[in-house]
């Protein structure tokens, strides 16, 4: 018996999706565009500020694109709906004049069959939108969320060792300020007067 393996959206094996990053149906060239000029107006400089603008991009990039979200979810609900209709269920069926249980099973051969004809449905049906029904529950606002989370902690946390640096940094000025000043000398009696 052949081993099953479910094939997922090429990007899902890369992480390339998130919630906050480019979707299915959603045009890469619009956003590179965005974060182009985000980066001509912020002007960062170095691999931090680089992160941020970056960042930047990819929420306004989400807040402009809400809508993909909403397209999501009508495709995984038509997606289902399909799988409903054409794809036979075992039945199990406890009928009220005997104790026992009545199972009809579906020939897995069959099955297989209408879940590949429920698939080819699907994709023609929702097109693009299909892409979003691959990758799942990644394109929905619950995943959104839980990832701005993700990303705002990791956010705080980096904005704390930040703040820690500047703080070695200012005491190391500090230091090598004191310690490189020229000392006077006491005041005294001057040998010229």
């Amino acid at each position: 018996m052949p081993v099953q393996v479910k094939k997922h959206h090429p990007a899902l094996k890369h992480a390339g999706y998130a919630a906050t990053g480019i979707l299915p149906g959603e045009n890469s060239a619009e956003f590179e565009k965005l974060h182009r000029d985000l980066i001509a107006e912020l002007g960062p400089n170095g691999a931090l500020e680089n992160d941020v603008v970056a960042t930047m991009a990819r929420l306004v990039w989400r807040k402009k694109n809400l809508e993909t979200f909403r397209i999501a979810e009508l495709a995984r609900s038509r997606y289902a709906q399909i799988m409903r209709e054409r794809v036979p269920e075992d039945k199990i069926d406890y009928p009220e004049h005997t104790f026992g249980t009545v199972i009809e099973k579906v020939d897995p051969a069959v099955r297989e069959a209408a879940i590949r004809a429920a698939v080819d449905q699907a994709r023609k049906e929702l097109g693009d939108a299909y892409g979003l029904v691959e990758i799942g529950e990644i394109a929905s606002v619950d995943q959104l969320m839980k990832g701005l989370e993700v990303q705002d902690r990791l956010d705080a946390m980096i904005d704390k060792c930040l703040k820690r640096l500047l703080f070695l940094r200012g005491l190391k000025s500090i230091s090598s300020a004191s310690t490189s000043a020229p000392r006077e000398r006491l005041a005294g009696p001057s040998k010229a007067a």
